[in-house]
């Protein structure tokens, strides 16, 4: 059987997949979080940010914050 080594563990090539969808991966197509490998779509599907950091703390994102100045 071939072997690869990803995130310092020892893989079966068949073994190698996604542990949401069971894809067969390769080294260039997977990620990874706490030694949990992943595909690229699932990892970001799945680990995405969520939101603007400054919403969860009941302010206004920067992007919707206008600043007018009165010419008078």
């Amino acid at each position: 059987l071939e072997k690869l080594v990803a995130n310092q563990q020892i893989y079966h090539k068949s073994c190698f997949r996604c542990g949401f969808c069971s894809t067969k991966l390769s080294l260039g197509t997977y990620a990874s979080l706490h030694g949990d490998i992943y595909c690229k779509p699932h990892f970001s599907q799945l680990f995405k940010s969520k939101g603007n950091y400054d919403e969860g703390f009941g302010h206004r994102p920067h992007k919707e914050i206008i600043f007018c100045v009165d010419p008078n």
